[in-house]
């Protein structure tokens, strides 16, 4: 089946998120896509949608089995049914675990620049942000081992937030690199919750490797979260599980999990995470086709176009890092000035630490001709700026 990817939809007066603009404003910030959801995934919900009772909803044996056979199949990770616990969501996933795995006072260690909610899910719940920045060299992040362990041995600091693989810089990580960080977890006695809902949003020919297979180790002291969301543009309907192989650490995942009343599925969550992950994998590869494309795209834009900026080479997510550190001031202003006079609206980096102050994050999940008018818009900030210097 082709599948149109250039189609533009209307998303103005739908209660989006991410559309809820001003008139002539391009939103490229939030990551949810401008693509339709497979029409298989369509179907299910529709289908669902027709009985017309939306009573209470159970998990169904087919909702185990489709993300056991996917992780099987794609990500070669054996799941046992037993390890499953369903929840809205991956943030919800996250608080959850802080509130109980860390008390008032304590630290969580996150390798920034990285996802900013993680930010609110340790502050606002009382707990310490640790951050442990990663290594930018040449264009490229890394991790330097001896400051990972540094931040790991603080006896404060009980737990880590891994984000596999990483938003906003788009890195894979490889399976020694994420042994390496369990090892040293563990001798810390620090657990791991690894955020892996990018996983299936690789490159054409890029795999990644989950962080509770990389070594015995890792799966002992971690908790996965995971979801259908983020590939397959399904935020809105709240579908996501935890993988917790540790029966000590399950229970006490399914315990927060309930106490905070985040485990029980809608009435379109069951069916919609099926069809994904059953029927899906066509679409899905088509995506990330395109994806590639965009990534493409705005990469030989910027490096003929713009070459006072450039971006950060990105093997997964549909979100781009890019470097802006050789315009005056910091990115929060560049990202003020391009909305202001341009309408582009991007994610200033200083929100994801680290370094984030020299960068902007642009979501390309979206048509090629919003990625072209998106580039012309930032052409046209830049010059601006050079303009009133």
């Amino acid at each position: 089946m082709d599948y149109d990817f250039d189609r533009k939809i209307n998303r103005a007066d739908s209660n989006s998120l991410k559309w809820d603009v001003s008139a002539g404003e391009l939103p490229m910030w939030v990551a949810d896509m401008d693509f339709m959801t497979a029409p298989e995934i369509r179907e299910a919900i529709c289908a669902r949608a027709e009985q017309g009772v939306f009573g209470y909803t159970i998990l169904s044996d087919a909702w185990y089995k489709a993300y056991q056979s996917w992780w099987q199949q794609y990500h070669g990770f054996r799941i046992e049914k037993k390890w499953l616990i369903f929840c809205t969501g991956v943030v919800p996933a996250i608080s959850s675990a802080v509130r109980k795995f860390t008390t008032p006072g304590e630290n969580v260690l996150v390798q920034t620049p990285v996802y900013n909610i993680f930010f609110n899910s340790i502050i606002n719940n009382g707990r310490n942000v640790a951050e442990s920045p990663l290594v930018y060299r040449d264009g490229a992040y890394s991790i330097d081992f001896d400051r990972l362990e540094q931040d790991l041995s603080n006896p404060q600091t009980t737990m880590m937030i891994l984000c596999n693989p990483h938003n906003p810089v788009g890195k894979i990580w490889e399976k020694e690199t994420l042994a390496k960080i369990g090892e040293l977890c563990a001798r810390h006695h620090v657990m791991v919750l690894s955020d892996e809902i990018h996983c299936d949003l690789t490159a054409p020919g890029k795999e990644y490797t989950p962080f509770a297979l990389a070594s015995e180790t890792c799966r002992e002291i971690s908790i996965t979260a995971i979801a259908p969301t983020k590939a397959f543009n399904l935020a809105g309907i709240q579908t996501a599980a935890v993988v917790v192989p540790d029966k000590a650490l399950r229970h006490k995942m399914w315990r927060a999990l309930n106490t905070d009343e985040v485990a029980e599925p809608n009435a379109f969550a069951v069916d919609a995470a099926v069809a994904a992950f059953t029927k899906g994998k066509p679409w899905l590869d088509r995506l990330r086709e395109y994806l590639q494309g965009n990534r493409e795209f705005v990469r030989q834009y910027i490096e003929n176009e713009l070459p006072r900026l450039s971006v950060v080479p990105s093997d997964a997510t549909y979100l781009l890092w890019i470097d802006c550190s050789r315009l005056a001031g910091s990115s929060s202003e560049f990202a003020d000035f391009l909305r202001k006079t341009t309408g582009l609206y991007l994610c200033e980096g200083n929100q994801y630490g680290g370094n984030g102050n020299r960068f902007v994050r642009m979501n390309i999940a979206c048509p090629r001709e919003l990625v072209q008018d998106g580039m012309e818009r930032l052409k046209q900030g830049v010059s601006l700026i050079a303009y009133s210097l």
